[in-house]
C-alpha cells in the first residue's frame, strides 16, 4: 500500500503517533488478537484498545471479525497489509506550478462497453443487481450502481471526461483502482493476467495472485455472502513520458505522448482479461461501497 504524505491522510499518518497503536502492530505482525489479549498483553482498558482498534481499522491497516469464543463473541484483531510506502515527493511534485491537474472518480458501474463471459454478476451496496452469471444483465439500467463486478473473462470500459482546451497535452495519466482476480467464490491462488488499455492501446498486464476472501472487506456490505470474495489489491497505473508505471514499478515502455491525448480526443480505459490470457483468471472490482479502500476509479490527468 502507498500513500502520499498530505494532509488528506492524516487518518493513516496519525496511526503511528501513538506508541500504544505502534506496539499493537507489532503485537498482530506475530499473530492475530482478540480485544482483551490486547488489553492484557499492553496493560490497559479493554475499551482504550478498542478505541485505538477502531482508528487502525478506519485507516485499513488492521481488520477485524467478530468470532464466537469461551466468553461470548470476541473481536479477532489482525494486520490488513503487510507493508505501507511513504511516498514523500511524488511525480507531479517535480513539475512546474503552471501544469494543471485534473481528478474524476468514475463509479465501477459506469461503464460505458463491455463484453463479460461467467462467472459474473454486479452488486450495489444494497443487493445484487439481475441473475448471477448471466451477462444480459451488465445492461441492465441499475448497472450504473454497481460497487462491484466480477466476469470470469472479457472486459470493461470506462469513457473518461476529457477536459484539456486549446493545444493543451496530457503529460501523465494515472489510474487508481480496487482489484482482484475472479474465481467462484474465492481462491487466494488463482493468478490472472489482467491488460489496462488506453484508447486502444494496451499499456500494461499484470498478473493478480488471487481471488480475496478470507477476510471481511473494511467496507463490503454486511449482507454480503462471507464465501464470496470481499476485496482486492490497490493499484495505481501510470502511462508517463518515461512509460507505464504499476505501483512505481515500470511495466512497458508505453509513453504518454504514444497515446496522444489531446483536446476533443475521445479518452476511453478498458480493464480486460481475455480468453487467450496464459492465466485466464478473471477480474473483479471494487467501488467505494466494497473492498478495502473506499474510492472508486480514480484517474487522474497532469497537463
Amino acid at each position: 500500500m502507498k500513500i502520499d504524505v498530505t494532509t488528506k491522510n492524516m487518518n493513516v499518518l496519525e496511526c503511528f503517533s501513538s506508541e500504544t497503536r505502534v506496539r499493537m502492530i507489532e503485537l498482530l505482525n506475530v499473530s492475530p488478537y482478540n480485544i482483551g489479549e490486547l488489553a492484557e498483553a499492553l496493560g490497559l482498558s479493554s475499551a482504550i484498545i478498542t478505541k485505538h482498534i477502531q482508528k487502525l481499522e478506519e485507516a485499513g491497516i488492521v481488520s477485524t471479525e467478530n468470532m464466537v469464543g469461551k466468553r461470548g463473541t470476541q473481536k479477532r484483531c489482525s494486520l490488513n497489509i503487510d507493508q505501507l510506502v511513504l511516498v514523500l515527493r511524488t511525480a507531479e511534485a517535480d513539475k512546474p506550478n503552471n501544469h494543471n491537474r485534473f481528478t474524476v472518480d468514475l463509479p465501477v458501474g459506469q461503464y460505458s462497453r463491455y463484453e463479460v463471459r461467467p462467472t459474473c454478476g454486479l452488486a450495489s451496496s444494497e443487493k445484487r443487481i439481475g441473475m448471477i452469471d448471466d451477462p444480459r444483465y451488465f445492461d441492465d439500467p441499475e448497472h450504473t450502481k454497481a460497487e462491484h463486478l466480477w466476469f470470469a473473462s472479457g472486459f470493461v470500459e470506462y469513457r473518461i471526461p476529457n477536459y484539456l482546451v486549446g493545444q493543451s497535452e496530457a503529460e501523465s495519466i494515472t489510474f487508481s483502482l480496487e482489484i482482484c482476480s475472479e474465481a467462484p467464490h474465492y481462491n487466494e491462488n488463482w493468478p490472472s493476467d489482467i491488460t489496462f488499455s488506453v484508447n486502444d492501446i494496451d499499456v500494461a498486464t499484470w498478473t493478480c495472485p488471487g481471488d480475496f476472501g478470507s477476510k471481511r472487506g473494511l467496507y463490503t456490505p454486511s449482507w454480503w455472502n462471507e464465501n464470496d470474495t470481499q476485496y482486492g489489491l490497490h493499484k495505481t497505473i501510470s502511462v508517463t513520458r518515461e512509460g507505464t508505471f504499476i505501483d512505481g514499478i515500470q511495466f512497458s515502455g508505453i509513453t504518454i505522448h504514444q497515446l496522444n491525448i489531446k483536446a476533443g480526443q475521445e479518452l476511453r480505459f478498458r480493464i480486460a482479461c481475455p480468453e487467450t490470457a496464459v492465466n485466464c483468471g478473471g477480474v473483479s472490482l471494487f467501488g467505494k461501497g466494497f473492498g478495502n479502500y473506499p474510492q472508486d476509479i480514480r484517474v487522474t490527468i497532469i497537463v
